[in-house]
């Protein structure tokens, strides 16, 4: 197949190091590439003399223009490459295996393509795996994706609205089950009020996690399909219940102790009929033998390959001043390596907001890497946040410049101040929107350019001084709520 790749002068060097021989290059007589426009490319070509036949012709992703009638004019097909120069190499691999387009650029398409293959991936593997373990219809172990057990602290102690409200956030972050966290001073009708309030909203399997025998009984009877935390201080009481009503269980060591005691608890609630159980080694903190305790856990799981393990990440996470993502994944490998099943996070803290979502996601990273027997890297999918596995091409320092200086004086636009917030969505389903107030309107929009254009547009902003800084603090707001941070006016961030 015959491509040509058209750019400009500044970028010519580095259009064709990445094209190597993968395509033949025109670069038109201007300086930048997205200023390439349809008649430009069509003058271009006749000038050059390209009389060749191509099949097709990749322009710059970041222009503008209709190219379909030149398109038509030449018989060839025209679609929109990458943003950036250096992604050509990549884009080009893909020629004859998707259908590129004339409206996205083919850096954004590609990864959509990649992140939608990764997930039919995902699912394909999740639906011919065999389970250890089924949970309603949950699989667990087995080969399939480690599920998420998301806990609502104090969820006994929660308002049924909040309750309500709190149970569906998580599931739209990505949670497989929920955990409803009972509170010290909760009471069995808390219990069964909580358990009530969680099935009117969700179908997702439902846990409870609390120690106080008359909490797990209630639990039992209303019919949660989760027990979590019994050792010898609790199973004889609650274990033959567990048993008759076939409810799943979570086995931990007795307080302090290791593995040789979550061993003799596991045997002895088997021998009360429990057929359902789920080892949980118990993941200490870090500066609180988290090395012994993963070896711990990669012991059980050799001796005891036929059960499900449940990995608590939320222990970690909660207890290290770090972003929650990198953490997340990080954990998350360690969890695949030692056979865990179950990933449990409470995301707590503001710190660890967005913990669900980043382990649902290594999750599926971990499930993909298996399958392909490789690190978990180029798989489609990534929590790649803060950082970038490639980078853009930067500046180079003019021969003559002048040295950039702040005024020190500031003049108020006589049209007025703007004060400016942002509304982030707790349920992270979309954006979240930034608010702009002046004294005669509210705008109110989700990306910082269509907020400015607005003020613009309503001739609320007057001087050049005004545009810059309500330029700068509306992109400031909308990063924050890309990354989920708060935002102050003013504030660095």
């Amino acid at each position: 197949m015959d491509i040509l790749v058209a750019t400009a002068k500044l970028a010519e060097g580095t259009v064709r190091k990445a094209v190597g021989s993968k395509a033949h290059t025109i670069v038109l007589d201007i300086d930048i590439a997205a200023f390439i426009t349809p008649r430009r490319l069509l003058e271009a070509l006749k000038d050059q003399q390209l009389q060749k036949h191509y099949d097709i012709i990749f322009v710059p992703g970041l222009v503008s223009g209709d190219f379909s009638r030149v398109a038509e004019e030449l018989g060839t097909k025209i679609y929109l490459g990458p943003k950036h120069a250096y992604d050509l190499g990549y884009v080009l691999d893909f020629v004859g295996k998707i259908e590129f387009s004339t409206k996205v650029p083919a850096c954004e398409l590609l990864a959509d393509v990649r992140k939608k293959l990764a997930l039919e991936k995902v699912e394909q593997l999740e639906a011919s795996c065999e389970p250890l373990m089924w949970i309603k219809d949950l699989k667990l172990g087995g080969g399939s994706r480690m599920k998420i057990l998301a806990e609502i602290v104090d969820a006994t102690g929660m308002e049924t609205t909040a309750l309500e409200k709190k149970i569906l956030t998580f599931v739209h972050r990505g949670a497989d089950m929920i955990d409803l966290g009972a509170s010290l001073n909760a009471t069995p009708e808390d219990v069964e009020r909580t358990i009530r309030t969680a099935r009117k909203v969700t179908t997702l399997p439902i846990s409870i996690d609390t120690l106080e025998n008359a909490l797990l009984t209630c639990a039992i009877e209303t019919g949660v399909d989760l027990v979590l935390s019994l050792n010898s201080s609790n199973l004889d009481e609650i274990g033959p219940l567990a048993a008759l009503a076939e409810v799943p269980v979570v086995i931990i060591p007795d307080n302090s102790e290791g593995l040789d005691s979550l061993v003799k608890n596991i045997k002895k609630t088997k021998e009360m009929g429990i057929r359902k159980i789920i080892a949980d080694p118990v993941l200490d903190p870090i500066g609180h033998g988290i090395a012994s305790s993963i070896v711990r856990y990669y012991e059980f799981h050799k001796l005891f390959p036929e059960i499900p393990v449940f990995f608590g990440a939320g222990n970690v996470t909660e207890l290290l001043d770090v972003d929650s993502h990198g953490v997340n994944a990080t954990l998350c490998g360690i969890a695949a390596e030692v056979g865990a099943s179950i990933l449990f996070t409470p995301e707590y803290s503001y710190k660890a907001q967005g913990s669900i979502r980043e382990l649902k996601v290594a999750s599926q990273m971990m499930i993909l890497a298996t399958e392909r027997q490789s690190s978990p890297k180029d798989l489609g999918i990534d929590l790649i946040e803060l950082k970038e596995k490639r980078r853009r091409t930067d500046a180079v320092m003019p021969s003559e410049f002048r040295k950039a200086k702040e005024r020190r004086m500031w003049k108020i636009d006589p049209a007025g101040s703007v004060r400016i917030g942002i509304m982030p969505d707790e349920e992270r389903t979309s954006k979240g929107l930034i608010v702009a107030e002046h004294e005669t309107s509210a705008i109110v929009g989700t990306n910082a350019k269509a907020v400015l254009d607005t003020l613009i547009d309503m001739q609320l902003v007057s001087t050049l001084e005004h545009a810059g800084y309500l330029g700068r603090e509306l992109k400031k707001a909308e990063i924050a709520l890309k990354l989920n941070r708060s935002y102050a006016q003013d504030d660095e961030f």
